[in-house]
């Protein structure tokens, strides 16, 4: 067996990127996505694509963010695990499959590839998501009117909110933050990340109880590839009475009065409470994710 060939892509040899077998529908998936050239890496066999990643990040960005497509062709586990190794970006890396990919040999097994180059490449399991996808179709949740919502134009009203959330957080990427910095740095974070979305920081409201206590926050937002519900939070001394469904519904209502004709979410599969309400809300899932860190993370 030959030896693999690692290399970057330009804008000339892009398309080199879609000849590899695409059995997860990442093509499908990613239609609204926006890759550059330059950061999209192929590992080659004879002249024939064995394995593909695109790294990505927001439109101003100087270095990416993840890696949110990466394939790798049937027994070509070392030549993915070498693409990621070699590049010059460690970060997060988002595997997107198909909801219910268990159930199906097919998908399971081009699955399993991928975790055991990724594993092989030093990356480890964070976090299992499920992606949820709301459209007008499936009707618009009912507001249970139980708290008042307010745009709140103060960054520490809700780095403040976010610390009493985070402090009892079921949110892996929180927990993660948690141990490299305390609640103040998975506060920070939050706030970092929706400030870096191209939605209006207007949109942002905190929801107060009838006896004017606040109970929670929600940022409905916009991410690159459309609108989405950022962050749903409940004060932990509000927690107990449903909130978080009355918060979800809020944000999609918002949402569709700025005009979206879709929302996306999506929450930790460990998060039994937050997957019920989208549920109830009617959010189908629609996409699986998992996350896996690099060694350096």
């Amino acid at each position: 067996m030959t030896d693999v060939v690692i290399r970057a892509l330009d804008p000339s040899d892009a398309g080199l990127f879609d000849t590899l077998h695409d059995p997860l529908g990442a093509r499908e998936g990613h239609r609204l996505t926006r890759h550059r050239p330059d950061w999209k890496r192929v590992a080659l066999r004879d002249g024939r694509v064995v394995a593909r990643g695109a790294w990505w990040g927001g439109p101003d960005d100087t270095e990416p963010l993840n890696i949110n497509w990466f394939d790798v062709a049937e027994g070509e586990e070392e030549a993915g695990a070498a693409l990621l190794r070699s590049a010059p970006w460690q970060v997060e890396l988002e595997l997107n499959l198909p909801a219910g990919w268990r159930d199906d040999p097919a998908l399971r097994a081009a699955a399993e590839t991928r975790f055991t180059a990724a594993r092989k490449a030093g990356y480890d399991l964070l976090v299992e998501r499920l992606l949820y996808r709301w459209t007008p179709a499936l009707g618009l949740p009912e507001r249970p009117g139980r708290l008042e919502f307010r745009a709140e134009p103060d960054d520490a009203v809700f780095f403040d909110a976010l610390r009493r959330i985070h402090s009892v957080t079921l949110d892996a990427h929180a927990l993660k933050a948690i141990e490299q910095g305390g609640t103040r740095r998975a506060a920070q974070e939050e706030l970092d990340f929706f400030h870096w979305c191209p939605s209006p920081r207007e949109w942002w409201q905190v929801a107060y109880t009838p006896r004017g206590e606040l109970a929670g926050i929600h940022i409905p937002a916009h991410n690159p590839s459309g609108p989405c519900v950022g962050f749903i939070g409940v004060l932990p001394e509000h927690r107990g009475h449903g909130y978080a469904y009355d918060l979800l519904s809020e944000c999609t209502h918002f949402l569709v009065g700025q005009g979206a004709e879709f929302v996306t979410a999506a929450t930790d599969q460990g998060n039994v409470p937050m997957a019920a309400n989208f549920a109830k809300a009617g959010y189908p899932v629609v996409k699986e994710r998992l996350n896996f860190d690099p060694a350096s993370a």
